[in-house]
């Protein structure tokens, strides 16, 4: 029975790569994927045949690296950040029993939440939320739910695809949900392109954030009512007794 690994590839940069991803990569004779992620290691592994789709063609995507599973090839399908935080993992999941020849084994990777937050200091140093501001999949009324919530419950929030060219205000929108249980002097920070040519990052306040222009390529964090600057870093204390 061959395999498809279903890979998370971090942010970008091989470095962020884990072991277990690089091994797997490697034993793979297909990479299959999203074109710009397989873009993003194809050279660190030469030599094998390359299956790529387009933007919102992900359930083809999984269907076709299970077909070659199924046929024998031992396949990776890339994803990237973790495979399963808004990945491929589960549309395999959910398909692979229509293909018993192929053995899915997921391999975790540094999801952004994780290594835009290592830019910044440890924003996420006490609990949290991850939200997706993308409206494609989920309504923006249970969107706006889970920002509520999110807010009220003082969480740390990290959010992803905070804007596109169709999205232009959803930043605004959700920063004003949470205007409504924080106040506008609340530390935030966001990261762009982490891990990859021309990383960007600044610390700023919720107030501040709600002006900004961002883009799919950066992941914005929301501090809790606990976090703060220390030395330029971005801080939720886990509440640990430092004297």
């Amino acid at each position: 029975m061959a395999e498809l690994y279903v890979v998370g590839l971090g942010p970008g940069d091989t470095a962020c790569l884990t072991g277990e991803a690089a091994a797997a990569l490697a034993r793979a004779e297909v990479l299959c994927g999203y074109g710009v992620y397989v873009e993003l290691i194809a050279p660190q592994f030469p030599g094998r045949e390359i299956v790529t789709t387009p933007m919102k063609h992900e359930v083809e995507r999984c269907r076709r690296a299970l077909e070659l599973a199924s046929a024998g090839r031992t396949v990776a399908l890339v994803c990237s950040g973790d495979a399963g935080i808004y990945g491929m993992a589960a549309p395999v999941l959910e398909l692979a029993e229509e293909y018993p020849g192929a053995q899915v084994q997921i391999i975790p990777g540094v999801t952004a939440a994780l290594s835009g937050a290592a830019v910044l200091g440890a924003p996420l140093g006490h609990d949290f939320c991850v939200i997706s501001l993308s409206d494609l999949l989920t309504p923006w009324d249970v969107i706006e739910k889970r920002l509520s919530c999110a807010a009220e419950g003082d969480f740390a929030i990290c959010l992803y695809n905070p804007a596109s060219k169709k999205r232009g205000d959803y930043l605004q929108r959700a920063c004003d949900i949470v205007l409504r249980r924080r106040g506008g002097e609340t530390l935030c920070g966001w990261v762009r392109n982490i891990g990859r040519a021309g990383q960007e990052h600044r610390l700023l306040t919720l107030a501040e954030l709600r002006e900004e222009k961002l883009d799919m390529f950066t992941t914005v964090f929301i501090g809790a009512s606990a976090t703060r600057e220390i030395a330029g870093r971005m801080v939720t204390p886990r509440g640990y007794r430092l004297a």
